[in-house]
């Protein structure tokens, strides 16, 4: 789980620029307000409840032909009361499929890398106290390359906006996978508790929109 100051660092981030209009401040502390809202409702799931939804999440998927066509996905390790993804990866791994997890970008610390993952692939804890596999370039995968990028969120809409931690690791990542249009760009699909659900999102030009949510109980395609 991330402790305070990894929290801390990651909000910093989003609130770093040095000059900021009125709106740009009131857009800001909208995110800020909406972030907190959702997280306490997130972390206020019981264990039984987050591990009951784990396996939900999994059924949900195998009804999908997305998900069971696809060969090279990426998921996350949860953090901070997230919707676990181990059922989803250990299913792929033992239907064969390729997994990747992301991997904060070494020098460029606002990207993601996408590496190779099984039950034999050395972890760490990076700066954030989250844990990832250790970084090795015959692993990498490049985004254009995935078939889905499966993102963690704090909150989400019906329009497919999704709200993060604000540092804005996977808009950065995703962004030239998603605006080439020689490139071929992954489905991005969010995952998310049901209560993490908002009527609407406010949004920025950078913000890349989903393509699904999937809950427990829903599959939302946009």
């Amino acid at each position: 789980m991330l402790n305070f100051q990894s929290q801390s660092k990651i909000a910093a981030m989003a609130t770093s620029t040095p000059t900021l209009r009125s709106d740009q401040k009131k857009l800001i502390t909208q995110k800020k307000q909406l972030r907190t809202q959702l997280r306490n409702k997130r972390q206020q799931l019981t264990r039984f409840e987050q591990h009951s939804a784990a396996k939900k999440l999994l059924i949900q998927l195998n009804h999908q032909t997305w998900f069971n066509n696809s060969q090279k996905v990426a998921l996350y390790l949860a953090n901070d009361s997230e919707l676990s993804c181990a059922h989803v990866i250990r299913t792929l791994l033992q239907n064969n499929k390729q997994v990747f997890l992301p991997v904060l970008h070494p020098i460029n610390h606002r990207q993601l890398l996408f590496v190779r993952y099984d039950q034999h692939t050395p972890m760490r804890f990076n700066r954030f106290g989250i844990k990832e596999p250790r970084l090795a370039r015959s692993r990498l995968l490049d985004p254009s390359q995935l078939d889905i990028i499966f993102m963690p969120l704090v909150g989400f809409d019906k329009q497919g906006h999704r709200l993060g931690m604000g540092g804005g690791f996977y808009d950065t990542s995703l962004e030239r996978v998603v605006n080439c249009r020689w490139l071929k760009s992954p489905k991005r699909i969010g995952i998310a508790h049901d209560c993490q659900q908002a009527s609407e999102l406010p949004q920025e030009p950078w913000d890349i929109q989903l393509n699904a949510i999937i809950t427990p109980s829903q599959c939302i395609l946009i």
